[in-house]
């Protein structure tokens, strides 16, 4: 199984990913319609990309009361345009706030994992982005775990 594996400690900030991202979902440079987000940590000069890292507890999916979210063949949770009811349960379950909202088409949207060809891992010059073999694992989780340790240091300096 492929996954996308997020390193923050790599990302420059360019929004590579974002661009990319929004070309394979909309055919337009629209990065207010991609469905990969770079986060900046205000005054610490990082970044960090996220998405959605097809959890498998897929609480989107189980939140969809018409089953407008399947497992694709690259085995993202893939929302079928044609079932979306709009009603954006989908985007409350999320605990990662990775399931949106389009005001123009009123349907949900998400990583789709692009068919199995990234377009953020291909357009991220730093491999902060990647497309690996692999189980879908926290991929944040040390990188905030170590953030957050810093930045309470600092604070007790002050």
């Amino acid at each position: 199984m492929r996954v996308l594996a997020l390193h923050p400690d790599r990302c420059t900030g360019c929004l590579r990913c974002e661009l990319a991202c929004s070309y394979m979902q909309t055919g337009t440079y629209q990065p207010s319609k991609s469905v990969i987000r770079v986060s900046p940590f205000e005054g610490y000069t990082s970044y960090a990309p996220y998405t959605c890292t097809q959890c498998a507890e897929g609480w989107c999916m189980t939140a969809c009361p018409v089953g407008a979210i399947r497992i694709n063949a690259a085995g993202a949770k893939d929302v079928v345009d044609d079932k979306c009811v709009g009603c954006k349960l989908c985007t409350i379950a999320c605990p990662y706030g990775t399931v949106f909202y389009d005001q123009d088409t009123t349907k949900a949207y998400k990583c789709n994992l692009c068919e199995g060809h990234p377009a953020c891992a291909e357009a991220c010059p730093t491999e902060a982005i990647a497309f690996v073999e692999g189980e879908t694992a926290d991929w944040i989780g040390d990188f905030a775990a170590e953030r957050t340790t810093r930045v309470l240091a600092l604070e007790a300096v002050r």
